[in-house]
């Protein structure tokens, strides 16, 4: 039943995810194909595509309405300076390079779009970084597979406990995330002081 409907839905979610952010959804891919319930070739086209269209809309964003989407929205303004220093040292670089930068990913190519950097030379680096992560992040997401498969098949219950497991970092990970927010919150609350 998963594996049907990983067959019929499954290139779509690449799709979706490599629009936005992608990695999680492109690494359960490799790790689809490494099952044999999706191509690894055609998850890579797949998100090659639909990863530079996404970053293609977004630059796009960035470059029609940039100055206005840094007024609004603090969290991309707090970015710029990161993305600045890139696009100094190597314009072209850059726009490779923020596709595999945590937090990048969407307001990276906002932002290189804000900074005026010519289209041509975003969509010939954007292809590129495309083209390199990828295969790189479903080749993780296939080799996670068949090492999941090796593993699995000499220890039995190996599954059952690597599930608990990740069920268990991910709920720390969450109710790490809340205190840590929480935390901050109260530290701003109490800069901005009484009101």
């Amino acid at each position: 039943m998963l594996d049907q409907f990983v067959r019929e839905w499954g290139y779509l979610a690449v799709a979706v995810g490599a629009f936005a952010e992608g990695e999680t959804v492109l690494l359960a891919a490799g790790y689809a194909a490494r099952a044999g319930w999706l191509d690894l070739w055609r998850v890579v086209l797949v998100a090659v595509v639909a990863a530079s269209a996404g970053d293609q809309f977004f630059f796009l964003l960035g470059r029609l309405y940039g100055p206005a989407l840094l007024r609004r929205l603090p969290r991309l303004r707090a970015q710029v300076e990161r993305v600045a220093v890139l696009l100094r040292r190597r314009p072209g670089g850059a726009v490779v390079a923020v596709r595999f930068l945590y937090g990048l990913r969407i307001a990276g190519p906002i932002l290189i779009g804000a900074a005026q950097v010519p289209p041509s030379r975003f969509i010939v680096f954007n292809l590129l970084g495309a083209l390199l992560w990828a295969p790189l992040v479903a080749g993780l997401g296939w080799g996670f597979g068949h090492a999941w498969e090796h593993v699995s098949q000499r220890l039995p219950g190996f599954e059952a406990g690597l599930l608990a497991l990740l069920v268990l970092v991910l709920l720390g990970s969450w109710a790490l995330r809340r205190a840590v927010a929480a935390l901050l919150r109260r530290r701003r609350a109490r800069r901005a002081g009484p009101g």
